[in-house]
């Protein structure tokens, strides 16, 4: 199956929301090697200004992998996930994330490209942190864009 072409201008709405405890906080940043005490201790944390924990910087990526989701499943897309090569993730960050954030993650596809029999296609992901409770308000938390090529029949 080809990559779809009308993908790009196409977005996904805010799916399921990812609660972000301390734990996940603590599991993370053990993974990535970060050893910042405002990651693991919630005093450590108070004592630079903070609310709670900190996530490492690339803790969005969690979230934004759960918005990609929803274009990789999306059956009009076209994309055998077998054949994905990630090629480029970058973040712009709006605040930190903290223990106790809702996030949601809204997904646009902002390109596609095709490169011989594959396609290069770029996502820009937009994540919300839910306050008051509900859907609205939201802040903004971080944007992260992702490239992926899928390799084409033969590559």
């Amino acid at each position: 199956m080809t990559i779809n072409p009308d993908l790009q201008g196409r977005s996904y709405p805010a799916a399921e929301v990812y609660d972000v405890g301390r734990e996940k906080i603590r599991e993370f940043a053990r993974a990535v090697k970060a050893t910042h005490p405002a990651h693991f201790d919630v005093e450590a944390a108070k004592a630079l200004g903070h609310t709670d924990l900190v996530a490492p910087p690339t803790f969005a990526i969690i979230i934004a992998q759960r918005a990609d989701a929803q274009l990789i499943e999306d059956p009009d897309a076209g994309i055998d996930f077998t054949r994905v090569v990630h090629a480029d993730q970058r973040f712009i960050h709006h605040r930190p994330i903290f223990a106790g954030d809702r996030l949601v993650a809204e997904l646009h596809v902002d390109g596609v490209r095709a490169m011989g029999g594959g396609a290069m296609i770029t996502t820009r992901a937009e994540i919300f942190a839910l306050t008051d409770g509900g859907a609205e308000p939201r802040e903004a938390v971080a944007t992260t864009t992702s490239s992926i090529l899928v390799r084409g029949e033969g590559q």
